[in-house]
């Protein structure tokens, strides 16, 4: 009788990323919860900073702040160093320092992102512990700080090296608007022989954002040879996928978000504050409003 030849055997398929070996170490944890993470390219890109920047507390560091923390080298941390009873505390205080140097909303949106992640890691059985447990967010209204005097208003733009920057905050002193309206300008709704501009989404000719010729020579020289796209963009190019509406259309470059902006206004006057803690762009908005010092 003819043997019959074995049939074929299906291929194993590879364990998928969570299913492998528990991570050691806390960066491949990180990248592990980020592969099966229901998120959009940008949001994946932001989760992985916030949960980066989580690091440096986490072995007992000090956080690098502004363009340092980007440039930086973020600490080896073994997984196994978020079951201790340490950890919890280090982030506590993290967190309240961080607090005094982001707003509300950064700081919630960093704290999310550790919760959820140390989440799934406890259903994986990766980690025994969640070292968020007892911290809380941050409240979204801070108790008001003074407006900014006419002197330190006058030492911010003797300091002020960046066109961007220095464009920036001239119309948020000038025009007293929200941060977000400014930074959701764009090229087009720019009218520099009226000094205005209509923001997106204004309905009409009364919600103008109005400014001094002073700021508008600024965006003169910010925005010439852009046609189009945001007036305030960032150094480097925008990711892949990005929405065309907030990608200059010249060079490539994507518009600048709220939390980028306030890290370097609160970097570049810590020099400035006599807390040390840095300003906030409340107090440069509400400067234009402070009564005339006698």
């Amino acid at each position: 009788m003819r043997e019959l030849a074995p049939a074929p055997t299906r291929p194993r398929a590879a364990p998928l990323a969570w299913q492998a070996a528990p991570p050691v170490d806390y960066a491949e944890a990180v990248r592990r919860y980020l592969v099966q993470a229901a998120l959009s390219p940008g949001s994946r890109r932001v989760y992985l900073i916030s949960l980066t920047g989580w690091t440096w507390p986490m072995v007992g560091r000090p956080t690098p702040l502004g363009t340092q923390r980007r440039r930086a080298t973020p600490p080896i941390v073994p997984l196994a160093l978020l079951d201790d009873p340490c950890t919890g505390p280090r982030l506590a205080a993290a967190l309240t320092e961080r607090t005094a140097t982001a707003d509300a909303r950064t700081v919630n949106r960093e704290l999310s992102a550790l919760r959820s992640a140390a989440g799934w890691w406890l259903d994986q059985q990766w980690i025994r512990a969640d070292p968020t447990v007892g911290l809380r967010h941050v409240a979204s209204h801070p108790a008001a700080l003074p407006p900014l005097t006419r002197e330190q208003v006058a030492r911010l733009f003797r300091a002020v090296t960046s066109l961007r920057e220095h464009a920036f905050w001239r119309l948020l002193h000038d025009t007293g608007a929200p941060a977000e309206d400014l930074l959701g300008l764009d090229v087009g709704r720019l009218d520099l022989l009226h000094h205005h501009a209509r923001p997106r989404g204004a309905p009409d000719a009364g919600s103008l954002i109005t400014w001094r010729e002073g700021a508008t020579q600024l965006l003169r020289w910010l925005v010439a040879g852009r046609p189009a796209g945001p007036v305030f963009i960032t150094d480097r190019k925008a990711p892949t996928g990005a929405n065309p509406a907030h990608v200059c259309p010249v060079t490539g470059r994507a518009r600048m978000s709220y939390r980028r902006a306030a890290e370097i206004f609160t970097e570049a006057t810590r020099p400035l504050d006599p807390a040390g803690k840095g300003w906030t762009f409340q107090q440069l908005r509400h400067a234009r409003r402070r009564p005339r010092e006698s």
